[in-house]
């Protein structure tokens, strides 16, 4: 089945633009057991596996369109991801509300270029998620160009993540995940070398905040989505940034399941954002990235 959205962006109030499903319809999970209780302890996440199904009933309530998007893992986790296929099924069956990002694993090579071509033109997907310390690659280093040539070449966004890492906190080496290869500077060089290429940097990139508030102001295809973080917590440049300088670059997102967006949206609601500036974060942004309509 291949995705075609039907997204009504004048029935909607935002855009939630970084939502993970974690399993699939036979019941496999993205990544092992071990980061799943690591990252709900972390997060004090009281779901971490919700279905396509819960997500868009969830999102339809708040009459909030959702990118939903897993993680292609496998060689550094030597775990299989769940199924994009199934992803997209899903979101196809609630193309109103649901948008799929695909993703794929840079290090299987020539493999993933193959991969993100097939989900672009045979599935639908409209977009790419990657997180480079969970996958295990520096996505600046010249081994990977190929796949980032590839990207510009089919035309969508990419969502990668930045900043601390949920994922294995709290355990022993963090079970092995590097959080050097989240340093929003790596992605600099791509978006540089790739203008083309539209990238959002996801969550607030503690602790490389004021290099990431530097990279979405210098290069016009980078963007900053809000995900990750209670916006009680969210680093003064980037809130005080938002404002001005990055009132246009910045991307309603909650990291759902590990963040709900009722919560989200009630602390975003109390910062000293201007009236005039919400309205871009929650939904505007993400319409003109997305390629949705005239917001």
């Amino acid at each position: 089945m291949r995705y075609e959205c039907a997204v009504d962006v004048d029935a909607i109030d935002a855009i939630d633009t970084h939502v993970h499903l974690e399993v699939d319809g036979c019941g496999h999970k993205s990544m092992p057991e071990e980061f799943f209780t690591a990252s709900e302890k972390y997060f004090k996440a009281e779901e971490r596996t919700p279905s396509i199904d819960t997500i868009a009933e969830l999102y339809r309530g708040l009459k909030t369109a959702a990118v939903v998007f897993t993680i292609d893992a496998r060689t550094q986790l030597g775990h299989m991801p769940n199924s994009i296929d199934h992803l997209v099924e899903g979101c196809a069956r609630h193309n109103d509300i649901l948008i799929p990002f695909g993703t794929v694993d840079p290090r299987t090579g020539d493999a993933a270029i193959v991969e993100a071509r097939r989900q672009a033109e045979e599935l639908g997907v409209r977009g790419f998620k990657f997180h480079p310390s969970v996958q295990g690659f520096d996505p600046s280093d010249r081994q990977f160009y190929p796949l980032w040539e590839a990207l510009e070449e089919i035309g969508l966004p990419i969502v990668s993540h930045t900043g601390q890492n949920g994922m294995g906190a709290g355990l022993r080496g963090g079970a092995g995940i590097k959080l050097r290869y989240s340093n929003p500077l790596l992605l600099d060089d791509v978006a540089a070398d790739f203008p083309g290429l539209d990238i959002i940097m996801a969550h607030p990139s503690v602790p490389w905040q004021e290099e990431a508030n530097s990279i979405a102001v210098h290069k016009l295809n980078v963007f900053i989505d809000l995900s990750g973080w209670s916006p009680r917590y969210f680093p003064q440049s980037l809130v005080g940034m938002a404002n001005n300088l990055l009132s246009e670059k910045l991307l309603f997102g909650t990291d759902y399941p590990l963040i709900t967006p009722d919560k989200w949206l009630r602390n975003f609601a109390e910062l000293p954002i201007k009236e005039e500036v919400r309205p871009k974060i929650l939904k505007e942004n993400a319409v003109r990235l997305l390629g949705l309509g005239t917001p």
